[in-house]
């Protein structure tokens, strides 16, 4: 592991908190997320004290702009291998090792997430500095739509923060809880203060995103069948109907300090992309052929790429098997309905 090197003054940094009660370290894993990354930086340093990067072998500059930001502390995260506990636990032991003033506050980001503006004037931000030690930091998702245009809250709240004392951190490979949450661990829940959640902004890279989840899942054995992979993968196809617009509020404070928060950059090729189609080179697409990623042109990618393979990337699916994906991409959003259960049930003895 890579020792920590903290950018900018350091002593700075801890003078600057000396007359509060709690340092703030935002914990954030990124590879290849340079589209967001100084976004995620401006809106983070807003309220953070130290902000730790562990980049995973980034080939698009994230790295150079993180390095841009004296609050950064930028750690190698040097696996292939996609692991959501390993990287927390990388995260987590680096901020443990960092110098702080008061209470050690851990909140845990990905680069597409940032706290909602508000953060800056709402009462709930003293209840989160205030919070004693192991307790857990609980946020709703606003998930904000293309090109910023409209906003849909997800119901749960999940753990996001954690006031340390501690604790050892219990993850796993994937959707992974990204701080310790203890058994019987106090817990405070934020009703003003969201985590705008910005994966759902580019629509196609958010696209590209789920086809590698549901691959992954079926090269470990997960267990999920077709169809489950397929509604975990598509809810935000049924979340997005009821969409509203974005509240001024979770944008206004940051807007204020000429951080942009609208402009969304996009690619013709997306980093997801390019590993899924490894993956069917390694595998073959037979291996694939119940999940519903065959939207994508992985011939055509290839060809852009260089990789001609005459023919061995086509859609592999029967016309049985495409009726299949466009039934359940009509009732995404129903799954609850009887008639719907009652049909996947039936799928299911033919392997679905």
């Amino acid at each position: 592991m890579a020792e920590a090197v903290p950018r900018g003054d350091v002593p700075a940094m801890k003078r600057a908190t000396a007359d509060r009660q709690a340092t703030l370290i935002c914990m954030t894993p990124v590879r290849n997320e340079a589209w967001i990354l100084e976004r995620f930086l401006q809106c983070a340093s807003t309220w953070a004290d130290y902000i730790v990067i562990a980049d995973q072998q980034s080939t698009d500059g994230s790295r150079e702009i993180a390095r841009r930001f004296e609050k950064v502390v930028l750690v190698d995260n040097p696996h292939e291998a996609y692991d959501e506990g390993a990287r927390q636990r990388l995260l987590i032991d680096t901020a443990r090792r960092l110098p702080v003033t008061g209470k050690r506050i851990l909140v845990a980001l990905d680069a597409d997430e940032m706290f909602s503006a508000n953060w800056m004037e709402s009462p709930e931000w003293q209840q989160l500095l205030a919070a004693p030690a192991g307790t857990v930091l609980y946020f709703q998702w606003a998930n904000i739509g293309p090109n910023v245009s409209c906003a849909w809250i997800d119901p749960s709240y999940k753990p996001f923060g954690f006031v340390d004392d501690g604790s050892p951190h219990q993850g796993r490979p994937i959707h992974s809880p990204r701080v310790p949450v203890p058994a019987k661990a106090p817990a405070l829940y934020f009703q003003e203060i969201k985590v705008l959640h910005y994966q759902y902004t580019d629509w196609a890279r958010m696209r590209s995103k789920q086809r590698w989840y549901q691959v992954w899942e079926q090269l470990n054995d997960s267990g999920k069948r077709p169809i489950t992979i397929f509604r975990q993968y598509h809810h935000m196809e049924a979340a997005i109907r009821r969409a509203g617009p974005v509240r001024p509020e979770w944008l206004a404070g940051y807007e204020a300090r000429g951080i942009d928060m609208r402009t969304i950059p996009r690619q013709d090729d997306y980093y997801w992309d390019t590993e899924v189609l490894k993956l069917l080179l390694a595998h073959g697409p037979e291996r694939f052929r119940k999940l519903n990623i065959w939207d994508q042109d992985w011939a055509a990618l290839a060809a852009r790429k260089g990789w001609h393979r005459n023919g061995q990337l086509r859609d592999p699916r029967t016309p049985f098997e495409r009726a299949v994906h466009a039934w359940l991409r009509a009732t995404q959003g129903k799954s609850h309905w009887i008639p719907v259960r009652a049909v996947q049930k039936l799928l299911q003895l033919f392997g679905w």
